[in-house]
Parts: structure tokens; C-alpha cells; sequence
């Protein structure tokens, strides 16, 4: 989540999106790097419903729903979350990847009740057909409103990172997202590894550290956290332990049971 007030220039990142597309496979929400299936040739909209549970150690339980559709060229979703009568939101987004001479580009936007807007670019520069390794550059920007997201890493921030893909279903990538507009010192790094355990099956493991401050003047915080995901299709289970979480005193444990269908 971040806490944000300010109108953002976006007018690059449309432009980015009005360029002519081929067909691709989209990186769910900005810094995921945990890649939807493409569409199987009998549907045209491949579903994926994500309902989680959110507790913390200094504040109150929280739900969120989320459904993502993808299809060949695109990928779209709507959501909510929910703590208590706290705060309540609706969010909404859509992706979108090209291919470049030099790799490929994953453009975002989202929009949420509450009167956020955001968007954001990562380039992943790759040549899958002379090695398996890749580079990687991101920009996101905001309005600066309250927005919740389903990575909790800074919304108005770069993204720089490298990663090993052997195959399309193995892939370790490691990366850091770092606020670089409102002063706080955020940073997250994430060591991302995924991989088949069977036909129909793969884990992922997601280990990054977290260190800086809510707003500029709060107390700076630092934490190594975990994320769990399995997959047995067409279910799959993801459990993290996010110490610190948001950049505060709070711990908090997400767990969330899911399905493709």
C-alpha cells in the first residue's frame, strides 16, 4: 500500500500503450514476475479467482477478492479489499505486453475507488534465442492516493533487476523495486525462484527483504519475508509472511486458496 496526493505524468506510459502488440504473456500486477498461462486454445479467456485473508499483529483482519482474466494479448482484472469499516476499495486494471527488438515491454494501468490512478512500465530486455538470461527496468506512477495492491512494494518507484529463464516454466529472477518520489527510503528486494514439481504442478518462492519508512518523517523499519505459492492446477494455495508489513511495527500473514478455470 501507499499513501499518495499528487497527479502523476502518465502521458509517456499511454503512449507506450497505443503501440502496435503481437501476441504475449503478461507479469501479473507490476513486480510479480509469476507469469499467467496463456490462453488454452478451447477458451478465449482463461479466469483466475484469488479470494485472501490478511491478518496483522497491530491492526485489523482483512479480506480481499480479486479476479484476473487473460487472454491472448491482454490481461484484465477487478478487486476488492476490505478491513473492517477501516477502509474499503474497488480497483480495477488492465495489462498489456509488446514485443521489442531489444525484449519486451509490460505496460499496466489501474484505477480504484477513492479517486487513485496509476500506471506502470517494465522492460525486460531478452533474447530468448541466444541465452536464457534477461535484464530488467520498470517506472510506476501514481496520483498519490491510498491504494492496496496484491505485491505491497511502493507504487511510485523504479524497478531494476536480472533473472535466468531456462524454459518457459523455470525461472529465478532477482530484482529490487525502490521508491523514488516521495522521500520515504523504500526499497524491497525480491529473489524470486519458480519451477516445476510435476505435470501439473510448480512452486514458487518469493524471499525479499523490506527497509524504510512510511512517510519521510516515520520511523525507518527492515525485514526479510517470505512468499509460498502452489500450484496444483486448477487449484493453488499462497501463504506469506510479511514482517514489517507497509513499512510499519505491524507482522502481518496473508493466505489465499485460488483457482484457474
Amino acid at each position: 500500500m501507499t499513501d499518495q496526493r499528487s497527479t502523476p505524468h502518465l502521458a509517456w506510459i499511454i503512449a507506450i500503450v497505443l503501440l502496435a502488440s503481437s501476441p504475449a504473456r503478461a507479469i501479473e500486477d507490476r513486480a510479480d514476475i509469476e507469469p499467467n498461462e496463456p490462453a488454452r486454445a478451447d477458451r478465449s479467456i482463461d479466469w483466475k479467482l484469488t479470494p485472501s485473508v490478511y491478518n496483522e499483529s497491530a491492526g485489523h483482519s482483512a479480506a480481499d477478492l480479486n479476479l484476473r482474466g487473460n487472454r491472448e494479448k491482454d490481461v484484465f482484472w477487478i478487486g476488492k479489499y476490505q478491513r473492517g469499516d477501516e477502509f474499503v476499495q474497488t480497483r480495477a486494471g488492465y495489462e498489456r505486453q509488446f514485443s521489442l527488438p531489444l525484449g519486451k515491454l509490460i505496460a499496466s494501468g489501474q484505477l480504484a475507488s477513492r479517486g487513485f490512478v496509476g500506471a506502470s512500465a517494465t522492460f525486460e530486455f531478452s533474447d530468448s534465442n541466444k541465452t536464457p538470461y534477461f535484464g530488467l527496468l520498470g517506472l510506476g506512477r501514481t496520483n498519490r492516493r491510498p491504494y492496496y495492491n496484491l505485491n505491497f512494494d511502493p507504487n511510485d518507484s523504479t524497478l531494476i533487476g536480472a533473472g535466468w529463464r531456462p524454459n518457459e516454466s523455470t525461472a529465478t529472477t532477482l530484482y529490487q523495486i525502490r521508491d523514488d518520489r516521495l522521500g520515504t527510503g523504500q526499497r524491497v528486494t525480491h529473489l524470486v525462484v519458480r519451477g516445476k514439481t510435476g505435470e501439473r504442478s510448480r512452486l514458487t518462492v518469493d524471499l525479499f527483504q523490506r527497509a524504510g519508512r512510511a512517510d519521510p518523517d516515520a520511523e525507518s523499519f527492515r525485514a526479510t519475508g517470505v512468499t509460498l505459492t502452489y500450484d496444483q492446477e486448477p487449484w493453488f494455495i499462497r501463504v506469506a509472511w510479511d514482517p514489517k508489513a507497509n513499512f510499519t511495527a505491524s507482522n502481518m500473514t496473508r493466505l489465499a486458496i485460488g483457482a484457474r478455470f
